[in-house]
């Protein structure tokens, strides 16, 4: 999350709307530990990583879903889910994230 906040900061001040997407849970073989954090601002900026780059393009625009409804959600990817393989999990595990607006 550290590697983040200037950019959130960043956006924050320039008036930007921000989501934040957390990994909360792995299973098996994750690219990523639980606490691994991408910011996504309103237009698109992305900084951080869930994936070391693998479902960032899914995360991102669930992370545009988020900030468009307001609502938080968790989105699983996995080796067995076919839109995760389409983007790139293929190590095996399935990981967890939760994307959720910001609040100032």
């Amino acid at each position: 999350m550290k590697d983040v906040l200037g950019e959130i900061e960043r956006w924050r001040a320039a008036g930007r709307r921000v989501a934040v997407a957390r990994v909360v849970s792995v299973e098996g073989s994750g690219p990523r530990a639980p606490g691994a954090t991408m910011a996504v601002s309103e237009d698109g900026e992305a900084a951080g990583s869930v994936s070391g780059g693998c479902v960032e393009g899914a995360v991102l625009t669930e992370a545009l879903d988020v900030l468009s409804s307001g609502t938080p959600r968790l989105v699983s990817f996995g080796y067995s889910d076919d839109e995760a393989f389409a983007v790139g999990l293929t190590c095996g595990g399935t990981i967890t994230v939760f994307v959720e607006p910001l609040d100032w």
